[in-house]
């Protein structure tokens, strides 16, 4: 059901919407200032398209765009949003009339449409129509009522009032009372336009039938669809007391100043009663028929002094009305419209809001121009709300007033950002009140620069080293300029200028990080081929045009330990057998044997070389030979004796001092003899010959091993195939078991005998006599032939005896073969 009408109702506003929307058009008599007003209902989505702004004020939308047209408003939220590429004015948050107004018809808001370049401001007023979106409700969920029953017919009880957010016809329209069979509701409008019901005793009431009653109040609205609110009354009903209070005026008014002290008087009501005694004490409240505005009150039951209770804004209510109702004790009750005038007072600063502001401003801009535009509000009335904008200090800067309550801020003298690169700008509003109020915006203004300033490198030339052997991609070093210019005009940028090494070009060497300036080896390098690397750097900056500068760099390349020494001396040859030197056994000690020669293409201390034996021919007997640490020299250590050996061999290590170091290592034959040089080379080669034996024995084990495979091979081969041969002959011709000779089916006689005989029959008389089957003898003899094979066996010991005999000849080719080897092995030993 709810949803039905939720439903009905979205239709309804939507069919109000469509009335409702129309168009006032105000021009004033300045011509760059026109007015419009729209109408919308409130809750309208997001998005909802309020009027064509561009249409109603004749504006183009090239204007809307070249005048950056905006929407300019004090309020702290901003209901409406201008596209200015359509020219349409659209609902930007959901608009609540009873927030935005309160009980206050018509509801409007304002707000104005800023154009520049020239400057134009056209006030937009959107009146808000309200919508039947709130039920009345009563602040008390239970009236309690003490009526005697002597209450004379006609006695009127005041009802606590509905409370409706809504306005108009959506606001309480009617109270229905249920049951009505003692009293009758009577309806009333107050001064204020609100609606109120009181009870009125159509019936005499009897406490002895019935001592309470209970009735149900409902307060309608005038929606569609239509919302409602319930209250209970209980009734009590006493005894006599007929006599009402009686107010000694209708209306009492009174002024009290906002922000009054909690406790200050304001009125005092009163009120008599007739009655004596108990029923004639009469104490005051405040009716319910104003809810929530009574709060701001107090009210003294005895005396009926109305004082301050909470704080009062003038800004939020100027006049506040309420009712006071006196009742006696015998709950016979009265009321009285009071009514409270709020004097303003100046306690409200103005409100200092930034419509437009532009930072940074180029530091070339003429004189007078335009940097920002301001809007001040002051909530309070007359001179308290009127005010003006001042700027604090000396700075090149102004104020000027253009429109009502707007202020431009102006350059007042040209800027140098290498003198001062920022401000900061005190922008005072003072209202005109006593004492009066002011409000300080501080505004920060940066000057952008123009690019008149190069790049510059600290030095002059940067120098730096690299290890040869570098990885590709290894950084090398760091060049860095500074812009004393901002932004774009200080952003550096490196490259390589144009340029050869060795003619090569200097790109294809290293390379620069365009951001970062960190230059970097695109390859390996040799210390060897390049020793140094010359070229220059470019630093640019992003300006238009830009501005650069350039810089020389020197990379040294460090030798690395990466070359073994080379042994020029002895020659090391493998093709002429090895070299000897010829030591004469009545040498001394000292004797110089040869110098060992070896050069390292590296430099510095890496190309420094040492000389040392590795291995000694005769370690048993002491050392014989020494070489030099650093010349290479060898020479005896001691005198010859009868003890060394003919033939010495020593292994000498070349090492440079390289870290981690690298060696290389010569061997030197020595031979200790007077003569026969050719002798004693000969002997030396006594090794390698020994080496030669040996690989030529494995070779030849290596043969023989195939030969035996392939020799005992063929020996299978061959039996197989004369087993084969000899079983094949022995199958047909060996045997004596009868042949029996295949006849197809239905075998007729070939010599022409009357009828036809079975082939089982054939078989029978192949198998009796000879003599006894005359009609057969044909078949008879082919059989014999076939059966007779005995004659032919001695062809069988001929085959056998020529296999063995091959046999024989084959194992007597691999005897030999087995002698050849053995002997041949036997005279190489």
């Amino acid at each position: 059901m709810e949803s039905k009408k939720n439903i009905s109702m979205r239709g309804g506003l939507r069919r109000r919407r469509a009335a409702c929307l129309f168009v006032f058009w105000c021009f004033f008599l300045n011509a760059t200032e026109a007015q419009i007003r729209y109408s919308i209902p409130e809750e309208m989505k997001k998005g909802s398209l309020v009027g064509n702004v561009a249409q109603d004020l004749g504006l183009d939308l090239k204007r809307l765009r070249s005048g950056r047209a905006r929407i300019v408003t004090g309020e702290s939220v901003q209901y409406a949003e201008l596209r200015a590429d359509k020219g349409l004015l659209v609902v930007r948050e959901r608009i609540d009339r009873e927030r935005l107004c309160g009980d206050v018809t018509p509801c409007s808001f304002t707000f104005e449409i800023l154009l520049e370049n020239p400057m134009e401001l056209h006030p937009v007023t959107i009146e808000v129509v309200d919508v039947n979106d709130n039920a009345p409700t009563f602040e008390n969920h239970h009236l309690r009522f003490e009526i005697t029953e002597s209450a004379a017919l006609g006695s009127r009880f005041i009802l606590e009032s509905a409370y409706d957010a809504d306005v108009g016809t959506n606001g309480v329209q009617s109270y229905i009372l249920t049951p009505s069979d003692n009293f009758v509701l009577k309806q009333h409008v107050s001064p204020g336009g609100s609606k109120y019901a009181e009870m009125v005793l159509q019936k005499a009431l009897d406490r002895e039938q019935q001592p309470r009653l209970s009735l149900k109040l409902v307060a309608v609205d005038g929606g569609s669809p239509q919302k409602s609110g319930t209250v209970n009354i209980e009734i009590q009903i006493l005894d006599i007391n007929d006599n009402v209070p009686v107010f000694n005026q209708t209306l009492y008014k009174a002024k009290v100043i906002e922000n009054a002290a909690k406790g200050t008087p304001v009125v005092t009501v009163n009120a008599t009663d007739a009655d004596s005694g108990s029923n004639g004490k009469v104490t005051y409240t405040f009716s319910k028929s104003k809810a929530g505005k009574v709060d701001l009150f107090h009210i003294d039951e005895m005396t009926g002094c109305i004082s301050v209770k909470n704080q009062i804004d003038y800004e939020k209510d100027k006049t506040i009305e309420f009712m006071v109702e006196a009742k006696d004790q015998g709950g016979l009750s009265e009321s009285t419209k009071v009514e409270i005038e709020v004097v303003d007072l100046n306690d409200n600063a103005p409100i200092l809001n930034v419509m437009s502001f532009t930072s940074p401003i180029s530091e070339d801009s003429p004189a007078g121009t335009t940097i920002g535009i301001i809007n001040v509000k002051d909530q309070d009335s007359g001179d308290n709300g009127h005010v003006s904008c001042t700027i604090e200090g000396r700075v090149p800067f102004r104020m000027k007033s253009s429109l009502r309550n707007y202020f431009t801020l102006m350059t007042d003298a040209d800027f140098d950002r290498e003198s001062v690169s920022e401000y900061n700008i005190t922008v005072v509003a003072s209202d005109a009140g006593s004492p009066p109020h002011s409000t300080k915006r501080t505004f920060h203004l940066k000057v952008s620069d123009v690019n008149d300033n190069a790049p510059a490198f600290p030095v002059s030339f940067y120098q730096a080293t690299l290890a040869e052997n570098n990885s590709p991609g290894a950084s090398v070093l760091r060049v860095s300029a500074k812009d004393p210019d901002e932004n774009q005009n200080a952003r550096v940028s490196y490259m390589l200028e144009p340029g050869e090494i060795g003619g090569t070009p200097v790109a294809e060497f290293v390379s620069v990080n365009a951001q970062s300036g960190i230059i970097s080896a695109l390859r390996s390098l040799d210390y060897e081929q390049i020793k140094r690397l010359d070229f220059a750097v470019r630093a640019q900056d992003g300006g238009s045009p830009p501005l650069f500068s350039n810089v020389s760099v020197g990379v040294l390349i460090r030798d690395q330990n990466d070359n073994a020494p080379q042994v020029l001396y002895p020659v090391q040859t493998g093709g002429s057998g090895p070299h000897a030197e010829m030591v004469p056994r009545s040498a001394d000690a000292g004797y110089l044997v040869t110098k060992v020669v070896a050069v390292d293409v590296d430099s510095g201390q890496n190309a420094w070389l040492s000389y040392k034996v590795q291995q000694k021919s005769s370690p048993d007997r002491g050392a014989l030979f020494e070489v030099g640490l650093h010349n290479g020299e060898m020479r005896t250590v001691r005198q010859v004796t009868d003890k060394d050996a003919v033939k010495q061999r020593l292994t000498i290590v070349v090492e440079d001092n390289g870290q981690p170091s690298r060696s290389a290592t010569v061997v030197v034959n020595v031979a200790l003899a007077d003569g026969f040089p050719q002798v004693l080379r000969s002997e030396f080669a006594d090794e390698d010959e020994r080496e030669a034996d040996e690989r030529l024995t494995f070779y030849l084990v290596l043969a023989l091993a195939v030969v035996s495979f392939l020799f005992v091979v063929c020996l299978l081969l061959i039996i197989s195939v004369k087993v084969y041969r000899w079983r094949q002959s022995r199958v047909p011709y060996g045997s004596n078991l009868p042949v029996i000779p295949y006849y197809p089916p239905r075998y007729s006689d070939t010599l022409g005998t009357a009828g036809t005989l079975p082939h089982v029959y054939n078989y029978e008389a192949c198998a009796t006599a000879k003599s006894h089957v005359t009609n057969t003898q044909a078949v008879s003899q082919s059989l014999v032939s076939v059966d007779g094979s005995d004659a032919d066996g001695p062809h069988d010991v001929k085959q056998m005896s020529t296999l063995v005999s091959q046999i024989s000849l084959f194992v007597s080719i691999y005897f030999c073969v087995h002698g050849v080897y053995y002997g041949g092995a036997l005279i190489l030993s």
